[in-house]
């Protein structure tokens, strides 16, 4: 099967919205034409009612004004956000809490899938399995419990008193067997940095089993830094706290920003130092050893698929194992699909053979729904300004979560070309920018796992595809309309936007927080237009003030159109404009502290982020612009050392 796919991802797919390019020569980017080079076009004639909320694309010819539609995942978003808030309650209706010796385990990934037949931890290739069981063998001394979520206890029913317990953190260290689990380690590859790394791997990160909650919800209890595994390599299978604290703030921060992620627990400290060398220069230096407990409902990557199709006849079947896995436990809609729905069936070019029915198929309508689920997450990721820093193919959820806290990185001042991981120079591939086109890189090839294995064919491969790019622009295009309060995407008005925000490097998060003040008056004088906009356009010039007078006065003139009112639109902007999100200078802070045993900065930003789009009085500090320390090395750029 031939899938038309490259190394490099933006010589081919070019999904980056055209707004995100400019001609300053501070970019390394030049002006390509935003075009789709994708073999299959849809029906036009195919309902939006299906199951997968298919969205057509405006033909090319259209205005470059759009209607904004509403986009299916403002209720996925605020549904991630507010996971805690229906709490199961008992037949006598008092909220369930359970201990943790009362979870009720299920381990459904241990019982339906082959496994290694050794349980040591020696480094090797494992074959013919998707996971090795194996026991959390972290050293400790003393471990302590330091931070955890109570919204995450809530979604396992886990009483918040279990905290309190003196035998907690053994428990969820994993030096003392916590009743019912079955540990194992999972078999995965991928691609790094665009190339073939074969198996890779849980080489730290250990899971317990998972949770069923009364409501049925299935949740998998992962610790990470838990100690070797047979797929540790030349690694010792830990965590440092610097790392380990990075991912707890952030997947709980994603959370309550409405980007779908995996959730975290608990954050320990071991009581043991661990030997990194942070920058690879040759300095390696002790550190605190740490543990965090992350939380999904499943830890399935596009690896964990394409490291069996990588290894011939005697494995593809093992492929469509892990598919009907997944199917059965996080897809189950695909199963009762009605194959007499035609809405679920597409034209994709003249030929007799054109069509791809997702009825008949469902693996195709699981590729089709994991790469609309991608499409999703990315769209999010760009909306907020984030950027994940190490995009391989083992790093992406099926169920387009953020997974795998590493180098990670919100952007300060607007750069397209921003990358937070140090690997990632010169070459950039995991920069800002480029997210759109990485995400669909791999799609293509978990799409292509899949084809190997005969479980779908090239239409349907190619169709995935497709779906991925107009899904991403219809999310990408909402997202960004709602940012800027316009009831209709206009394409010139936010490509200036953000080209003139390259140019004078002006703070993402802060811009779009304070163009909520702009009133849509058109007869604001000159000299009154920057006013509300005055913390986030610094030191700029004449020439450079001139041309955001410009703009202002466009974006007032369009928004001035609508009959929506200024305090009406204001609140709008800031429900989707957040004013705290966690910087990495706010994450080093806390780690500095936490290093020397204290970690209030830890559970201040916990709080913080609970809430990211409300003002928060007396919390504005951590709104500032980062402080000059904040561009050194290990803070504003991190390698993947952990």
């Amino acid at each position: 099967m031939l899938l038309r796919v490259c190394s490099s991802p933006s010589s081919f797919f070019n999904l980056r919205p055209l707004h995100l390019f400019t001609s300053s020569p501070k970019l390394p980017f030049g002006r390509p034409s935003l075009r789709r080079e994708f073999r299959l076009i849809p029906s036009r004639s195919s309902s939006s009612s299906s199951s997968f909320h298919r969205m057509e694309s405006p033909p090319a010819s259209s205005s470059s004004q759009t209607p904004v539609t509403a986009s299916e995942t403002d209720s996925l978003a605020k549904d991630l956000q507010n996971q805690n808030l229906g709490a199961s309650v008992d037949e006598g209706g008092a909220k369930i809490k359970r201990k943790l010796e009362d979870f009720n385990w299920d381990h459904s990934f241990v019982k339906e899938l082959p496994g290694d037949p050794r349980s040591d931890v020696t480094s090797r290739e494992v074959l013919h399995a998707c996971y090795s069981k194996v026991s959390p063998s972290v050293p400790v001394d003393d471990p302590q419990l330091v931070a955890w979520s109570d919204s995450v206890a809530e979604l396992l029913e886990l009483d918040p008193k279990e905290f309190e317990r003196p035998d907690f953190p053994l428990l969820l260290s994993g030096a003392k067997p916590l009743p019912g689990s079955m540990p194992y380690a999972q078999c995965y590859g991928g691609h790094q940095f665009g190339m073939w790394a074969g198996q890779l791997g849980d080489g730290r990160a250990i899971t317990l089993g998972e949770v069923l909650n009364s409501k049925g919800e299935r949740w998998e209890l992962q610790l990470k830094g838990a100690g070797k595994t047979p797929y540790s390599r030349f690694a010792d299978g830990l965590a440092v706290l610097r790392s380990s604290i990075r991912e707890f703030l952030c997947s709980e921060a994603m959370h309550f920003l409405g980007i779908p992620t995996t959730r975290a627990l608990c954050l320990l400290t071991t009581g043991q130092d661990v030997t990194r060398d942070m920058f690879y220069d040759g300095n390696p230096k002790e550190e605190p050893g740490a543990i965090v407990c992350r939380v999904s409902q499943s830890f399935l990557r596009f690896g964990s698929y394409q490291i069996h199709a990588s290894r011939g006849e005697e494995d593809l079947e093992i492929v469509r194992k892990l598919a009907d896995y997944a199917i059965k436990h996080h897809f189950p809609h695909i199963e009762s699909m009605n194959r007499s729905d035609d809405s679920l069936s597409f034209i994709t070019g003249k030929e007799d053979d054109s069509v791809v029915d997702l009825t008949s198929n469902k693996y195709a309508a699981w590729v089709v729904e994991i790469a609309e689920r991608t499409a999703t997450l990315v769209a999010r990721w760009q909306g907020v300004g984030f950027t994940h820093g190490v995009l391989n193919t083992d790093n992406m959820s099926i169920l387009g979560q953020t997974i795998d806290y590493g180098p990670f990185g919100f952007l300060d001042a607007f750069d397209p070309s921003f990358t937070p991981n140090t690997t990632d120079l010169p070459g950039r591939r995991y920069c800002f920018a480029n997210q759109p086109d990485i995400g669909l890189w791999n799609i293509a090839q978990f799409a292509k796992s899949l084809a190997v294995a005969d479980l779908i064919n090239q239409k349907e491969a190619n169709y995935a595809m497709e779906r991925y790019g107009e899904k991403f622009m219809d999310e990408y295009q909402a997202i960004m309309s709602k940012k800027l309060g316009l009831s209709k995407y206009n394409k010139e008005i936010i490509s200036k936007l953000l080209n003139n925000m390259a140019v004078d490097k002006v703070d993402y998060t802060n811009f779009f927080r304070l163009l909520s003040n702009v009133k849509a008056d058109p007869n604001t004088p000159e000299a009154e237009l920057l006013k509300p906009l005055k913390a986030a356009l610094l030191d700029i010039g004449k020439e450079r003030k001139e041309a955001w007078i410009k703009w202002v006065q466009a974006y007032i003139q369009e928004v001035s159109g609508s009959d929506t009112s200024d305090e009406e639109r204001k609140a709008r902007m800031d429900s989707v404009n957040p004013k705290y999100i966690l910087r990495n200078y706010l994450c080093q802070s806390a780690i500095d502290a936490a290093e020397q045993g204290d970690f209030s900065e830890v559970n201040n930003l916990i709080r913080l982020m609970k809430n990211p789009y409300e003002d928060q009085p007396g919390m504005e500090k951590y709104a500032r612009l980062p402080p000059a320390w904040a561009y050194r090395p290990g803070v504003c750029m991190l390698s993947c050392s952990s």
